[in-house]
């Protein structure tokens, strides 16, 4: 399908869509909420819903607004414990707006809060994704956030834009939209370098396009930059579904970039299916696997992976935990549930299937990582 086709994301060609608006936008530097930006945000989540398409919102900006009330520095990022009361308190307000501006359109919100953790955990992440598949068809439009509140930094997103491309995921969407405060990826940061030029169109995220990111968050309110968005793209094209990076500094931003705004447009992967696509979306990894030329080649054919071709073990997992596969250039190949704790691995890394029993004592099992158990990424 042409970019130029999707730009916008139409509704004839997206059923359903994410869309995540950062702090900085949503949020003034005063702490206050831009009701009147929002608004026209609102009117254009209301157009797409009238032309069929189903709509997600993934939305910042409750420690922006808590900190404000609290009174609290750094708005609200001086601590874990002011970043989680900040939550508690702006949350409420957050929600409250949301529900307010779309009832204006009459339009019934409601709220998911979820961790980390939630999405990790495959049980939970099928209830999300049951709760979502039923607000869609109820005709509700979700508005979701990471539930600060009670997250620690082992099990926080960090960002919105990797909560948006998991949520995507779990709701099946076709696409996700990140509004920004830039309008896209560039060559290079375009703040400081003048030459800089728009990508608008990303078929594959190879080592040249992550290159181009730059970390920084340009409002100092927000948590992510153009690390995380690529980071958020990876998950979402790997799921199948499309990821746009457009500017929300313009009112009505889906409106404007519809009517051939800028924008950069990650266009999606082939689904390795549900299961397969939660695997590769995962963003809790407890161990590395580094192979070898052959057992690269192997996996690229849809071959398990066997001890033989596994060059070295790195971390401590336990049988059943995710690890990546990582090639002998250090780029992460595969992820997958590995058939044997790290002390196990190490000792039958490089050595054939046949050695296992006398290696360990045992014969578990054959291979390491099982191909209906691993992700290509």
């Amino acid at each position: 399908m042409a970019t130029n086709a999707l730009s916008g994301f139409p509704p004839a060609l997206v059923r359903r869509l994410v869309i995540k608006i950062g702090s900085a936008l949503l949020v003034d530097p005063a702490g206050e909420v831009r009701v009147d930006w929002l608004r026209t945000l609102v009117a254009d989540v209301a157009a797409r819903k009238a032309a069929g398409q189903q709509v997600i919102i993934v939305s910042s900006g409750a420690i922006a607004l808590g900190a404000r009330r609290l009174k609290l520095p750094k708005g609200g990022r001086g601590s874990l414990e002011d970043a989680q009361a900040a939550a508690a308190t702006g949350q409420i307000a957050l929600s409250q707006c949301w529900a307010s501006l779309l009832h204006e359109k009459g339009i019934t919100a409601a709220q998911m809060l979820v961790t980390l953790d939630d999405l990790e955990h495959r049980r939970r992440y099928l209830n999300a994704s049951a709760t979502l598949e039923r607000l869609m068809a109820l005709d509700v439009v979700p508005v979701v956030n990471e539930n600060d509140s009670v997250a620690t930094a082992e099990i926080r997103f960090g960002d919105n834009d990797r909560l948006a491309a998991r949520i995507g995921q779990a709701a099946r969407a076709d696409a996700v939209v990140l509004l920004s405060d830039v309008d896209g990826l560039y060559t290079a940061n375009p703040h400081a370098d003048a030459d800089a030029m728009l990508i608008e169109r990303i078929e594959r995220i190879d080592a040249r396009i992550a290159a181009m990111a730059d970390t920084g968050s340009a409002s100092g309110m927000g948590s992510g930059g153009m690390v995380s968005k690529i980071q958020a793209a990876q998950i979402a094209t790997g799921a199948g579904a499309h990821l746009a990076i457009i500017s929300g500094k313009v009112d009505a931003p889906l409106s404007h970039w519809a009517n051939a705004g800028r924008g950069s447009i990650f266009l999606a992967a082939e689904s390795q299916g549900a299961r397969k696509g939660w695997l590769s979306g995962r963003l809790t990894v407890l161990g590395r696997i580094i192979v070898d030329a052959g057992a690269e080649a192997a996996l690229g054919k849809g071959n398990s992976l066997l001890p033989a071709g596994v060059a070295r073990v790195e971390g401590v997992f336990a049988r059943g935990d995710v690890v990546d596969i990582l090639n002998q250039d250090g780029r992460v190949i595969a992820r997958g549930l590995i058939e044997y704790d790290s002390e196990a691995a190490a000792k039958i890394a490089g050595r054939r299937s046949e050695d296992i029993p006398a290696l360990l004592g045992e014969m578990s099992r054959t291979v390491l990582v099982h191909r209906d158990h691993m992700a290509m990424v």
